[in-house]
């Protein structure tokens, strides 16, 4: 079998994994949406302005650049020296999100990055379960003391092609997290392909993200009031299709791209991104997107622009997340090719 058969025979049994099956003695299904039964949460943040504002479609719809780390990491064989990229947002709560992905293309051999992402939910009050001896029961207690929250993944990357359409790419991650005294660590594993079809600028991306072991916290105790329990990796499945509606062509400075990726979580209903990207000369641009069967997130909004001031080339992207009841997300990412 040729490798784009393969490929899409693997894409359309992930298509249909996606969906329920009701032929099964005419009895339906039980509707388990399987909400919150995974932790590291943070690892579902897509820190890249851009890939945000294109609602989250990365999976065909990927950077040529470091931040693909975030998203397909096959795609990091489109870069052609060496990248750097920086991301930055005040995410919901007042949380603050940074990363930042350094790539190197290695010619034949492939494409190297580096990449770290870091939480930092900032002070939070403290409080205590205490115990109460006249009814020998425990209270809350507020102690007028603070303690701080932080996650943190630093990664490892390769990318490369297998085809003149075919590339692959992976992740390996160590993964922390930790709350007062409270921590506990763990590895990931992503994995992506993106595939040129060659019906006009069609292509195809998949990905499988944060493959992993359970894990429990450490430093539990009686003042805390639980037992360690084991937490699953948040995994999911997605699969793309981008395809460009206007290509720069004749002397035409516009360029129109639209992407369309649906979502497997194992935390979660199935999700459906689309994003559309225009660009004026490739250096001007603007982006949409849209999340649907989301519990609050919608809209999606962001601009970008690219320039070459000398023997370097950098690029500076906005995006706007709506978060419904819990309001907008700005983030900005900045990153230039040397």
């Amino acid at each position: 079998m040729k490798s784009y058969q393969l490929l899409i025979a693997i894409a359309l049994i992930f298509t249909f994994q996606t969906h329920e099956l009701f032929a099964q003695a005419g009895i339906p299904p039980n509707d388990i949406e399987r909400v919150g039964q995974s932790g590291w949460q943070f690892l579902k943040i897509n820190g890249d302005a851009r890939q945000a504002a294109l609602g989250g479609s990365f999976s065909a719809f990927a950077p040529a650049n470091a931040n693909a780390v975030f998203g397909n990491p096959a795609a990091l064989v489109n870069v052609q020296k060496f990248d750097v990229q920086l991301n930055s947002m005040k995410w919901i709560a007042d949380i603050n999100h940074y990363s930042v992905a350094f790539a190197a293309s290695l010619g034949g051999w492939g494409t190297l990055a580096l990449s770290v992402v870091t939480l930092d939910y900032g002070d939070i009050p403290e409080t205590i379960n205490r115990p109460n001896p006249d009814d020998n029961i425990t209270e809350v207690v507020i102690t007028g003391n603070t303690f701080s929250s932080r996650d943190i993944a630093v990664g490892v990357s390769y990318a490369r092609r297998i085809t003149d359409r075919l590339s692959i790419g992976g992740n390996a991650r160590w993964l922390r997290q930790s709350i007062a005294e409270v921590s506990m660590t763990n590895v990931s594993l992503d994995f992506g392909t993106m595939y040129y079809t060659g019906l006009g600028s069609l292509r195809l991306g998949i990905t499988a993200r944060n493959f992993g072991p359970d894990s429990h916290l450490v430093g539990f105790s009686e003042e805390f009031q639980s037992e360690p329990v084991d937490i699953r990796m948040p995994i999911d499945f997605r699969l793309g299709l981008a395809y460009d509606l206007l290509e720069e062509r004749d002397n035409s400075p516009h360029f129109l791209s639209a992407a369309i990726e649906g979502n497997h979580p194992n935390d979660g209903p199935e999700k459906i991104q689309m994003g559309v990207e225009y660009s004026f000369q490739k250096m001007f641009f603007l982006r949409g997107g849209y999340k649907f069967n989301h519990d609050e997130q919608g809209l999606t909004l962001g601009a970008g622009i690219h320039y070459a001031p000398g023997d370097f080339s950098g690029t500076l992207n906005y995006a706007y997340v709506d978060f419904g009841a819990l309001r907008q997300v700005h983030m900005f990412s900045f990153g230039f090719t040397f």
